[in-house]
């Protein structure tokens, strides 16, 4: 009985410590699965992040929003971008014909209306509409915040590309990358040009045999400095990179000015695009002036970015 006894006690112990290791590995293999399936969980972007993401990964843009578009444009640049609103508003004509309101019943032109998203943290716009006697005007903004899904490319990098591809969709001379342009010092078919303004008309710089009148002064020789001044081109002092394009249209029912500018700031590129009709083609839209409160205007985006 005692050696029995001490073969089912030893059977008992050996049961036991089998358990025991069995219980012991399954507890490891369960570790080990909860560690492995653990991970940061993707940002609102969808890009991956936390602690499954790449150490050598691409730091993310500097802007994970947008502002409210229609409230970007301060009241001052509005009136003086759309002379029908501002009148409108004021209940006038603002002394002019120019300011003379075409009559409406719609709502104030000054509040703009929002562009239709489906999110407003990638992509935003607002437009406005200011009609008067002599024709009408438009205005729009738009915000892009760009985002890179490949882990080797920065969120700015992708927009510095984006911008690359249109400012030569454009025809922008000097734009970054491989160029698909006209040559310098010709623009597309329709683009501001030497000839965008006189019908035209030859200046006679092409015809080898010309030449300046030698009795001219040189302030009474043509030059293209101003012709140059409105033409497309990249900008300076706007963000990280800008580009105007200017395009004038004659085909249409109404003669119409188009004004372009875009700019990037890290990883957002805005869009302003302002326009002018007119029904009496002998008032050919000024590119001075709708260059200038376009590019007033985009200063002035650009600032409120940078401020951020």
């Amino acid at each position: 009985m005692p050696r029995r006894a001490k073969r089912y006690a030893t059977r008992a112990g050996l049961a036991s410590s089998a358990t025991s290791a069995a219980l012991v590995l399954a507890l490891a293999g369960t570790v080990t699965g909860c560690t492995g399936s653990s991970g940061g969980e993707d940002d609102k972007d969808g890009k991956p992040g936390g602690a499954s993401a790449s150490p050598s990964a691409a730091a993310p843009g500097k802007y994970d929003s947008l502002p409210e578009p229609c409230g970007t444009v301060g009241v001052s640049h509005l009136r003086d971008m759309l002379p029908g609103a501002a009148a409108s508003g004021d209940g006038g004509d603002g002394g002019d014909e120019e300011n003379t309101a075409a009559p409406s019943t719609g709502p104030d032109p000054l509040e703009g209306e929002a562009s239709t998203t489906y999110d407003t943290d990638r992509s935003v716009g607002c437009r406005w509409k200011s009609a008067t006697t002599l024709g009408t005007r438009h205005l729009s903004v738009q915000f892009e915040r760009v985002v890179s899904y490949d882990p080797s490319v920065s969120d700015d990098e992708q927009a510095e590309r984006l911008y690359g591809e249109k400012a030569r969709k454009a025809g922008i001379s000097g734009a970054p990358g491989p160029t698909s342009g006209s040559p310098s010092g010709k623009t597309p078919d329709g683009h501001a040009s030497p000839t965008a303004e006189d019908g035209g008309k030859s200046t006679g710089d092409d015809d080898p045999g010309s030449s300046a009148d030698p009795d001219k002064t040189p302030a009474e020789t043509p030059s293209s400095t101003a012709e140059e001044d409105v033409a497309p081109r990249t900008l300076q002092d706007i963000g990280d990179a800008a580009y105007l394009d200017d395009a004038l249209h004659t085909a249409d029912s109404g003669l119409h000015r188009d004004i372009t500018l875009v700019f990037r700031t890290a990883n957002v590129i805005a869009t302003v695009e302002y326009d002018q009709w007119v029904t009496d083609k002998h008032r050919i839209p000024d590119s001075h002036e709708l260059q200038q409160k376009t590019r007033r205007l985009a200063e002035q985006l650009a600032g409120r970015f940078e401020e951020d």
